[in-house]
């Protein structure tokens, strides 16, 4: 569990049994003290993204329903009254602290789009920049079964590598991933520490091909092996443990430790680097190529002409003058627009575009060199 004390940005998964208190309603005593745990994290500079389960539950109690809805347009119904409730808490909680939240309706489709996955990364790297805690959940009243993440275990790993986060922190009602299931075999044993991505856990979970309901153990093991990808360790554990947030940020044994076998920004340019369909090429000077061997950002400046036809948050290549590629990477303009601001400084951009996305062509945590 030591290498969670030394992880900057976290996001924190709690599903629907804890948010709701097993259906009950929001547990207000609960969300209040998830927000003290993370405004004490926030005050020791670390960074934290918030995954929360529970608008149906609480769209169902606000309406007065006995039982949760079976029809889609009722489910999307009651998401859409409930969620209004639930970052009407959060919002409260959070304030006592003095800090201000922020509601990040997500679907598949945000993620799957260049130009949205982008466009959802700047706006939630920014709001951690600014101090703000982002409340997730994803968009169900207007989710269809072809663009749902089927679970929020699976979104909040879609969001450690959205945000390149260090650790996934899935909190949930049972104390974390055992050998077997416990309830019916008295032989099994807590795991403290796995290999996230290890195939014998999803057996241990319930089997490869199991769904224990949208917020099972097989599913965090899943979301365990999706966050390595980007190289962010998951710990599964009790949200009704003291201080969980807390104890697990500061290394503590808590539950289950599912490791990730590379660092998030190793993983994240080993797959420019191995990426295969290039959407256009980007033609650089001298002064580009030199600033890009000592580590810093791609600028406009330097780049002398845009080739090809791309999108914001298309795979590029670099090249160098004499005809080499040194380098690849997401680029934060399109090819029209980058066409217009080549040879141009950063303080023009705005002049000549309307608007500034970025102040880099490609943003050197986005960029791959090649030796």
């Amino acid at each position: 569990m030591t290498r969670l004390a030394t992880a900057k940005r976290l996001v924190v998964k709690v599903g629907s049994a804890l948010v709701t208190n097993n259906g009950a309603g929001l547990d207000l005593a609960a969300i209040e003290d998830w927000a003290r745990q993370i405004a004490t994290l926030r005050q020791a500079g670390r960074q934290i993204v918030l995954v929360s389960s529970g608008a149906v539950a609480c769209g169902v109690q606000r309406l007065g329903w006995g039982r949760r809805p079976k029809t889609v347009h009722e489910k999307q119904a009651a998401a859409a009254v409930g969620q209004a409730g639930l970052v009407e808490a959060y919002e409260a909680a959070f304030a006592k602290h003095g800090l201000h939240t922020a509601q990040i309706l997500l679907t598949h489709d945000d993620l799957a789009d260049r130009k949205r996955y982008l466009n959802a990364r700047s706006t939630l790297t920014t709001l951690l920049e600014l101090g703000v805690v982002p409340i997730i959940n994803e968009n169900d009243t207007v989710i269809t079964d072809e663009i749902k993440f089927g679970d929020n275990d699976t979104l909040g790993a879609l969001v450690a590598n959205l945000i390149e986060a260090d650790a996934l922190i899935i909190l949930t009602d049972q104390i974390g991933l055992f050998t077997a299931d416990p309830r019916k075999d008295p032989n099994a044993t807590l795991i403290s520490e796995a290999t996230a991505g290890d195939e014998s856990l999803e057996a241990m979970a319930g089997g490869a091909g199991t769904r224990v309901g949208t917020g099972g153990m097989i599913t965090k093991v899943i979301a365990a092996k999706r966050a390595a990808r980007s190289g962010a360790h998951t710990a599964i554990a009790s949200g009704r443990e003291i201080d969980p947030i807390i104890r697990l940020a500061a290394g503590e044994p808590v539950g289950t430790l599912l490791v990730a076998q590379t660092q998030p920004l190793a993983a994240r340019k080993q797959w420019l680097a191995d990426h295969l369909q290039l959407a256009g090429r980007l033609r650089l000077d001298d002064g580009a190529v030199n600033a890009l061997k000592a580590g810093k950002s791609l600028l406009p400046i330097g780049v002398i002409a845009a080739e090809g036809e791309f999108e914001r948050g298309s795979v590029v290549s670099c090249i160098s003058p004499s005809g080499h590629e040194i380098a690849r990477g997401l680029c934060n303009y399109g090819s029209g627009e980058a066409r217009l601001i080549t040879r141009k400084s950063t303080a023009e951009i705005e002049s000549i575009l309307g608007y500034v996305d970025e102040p880099e062509f490609i943003h050197r945590d986005n960029l791959i060199l090649f030796s």
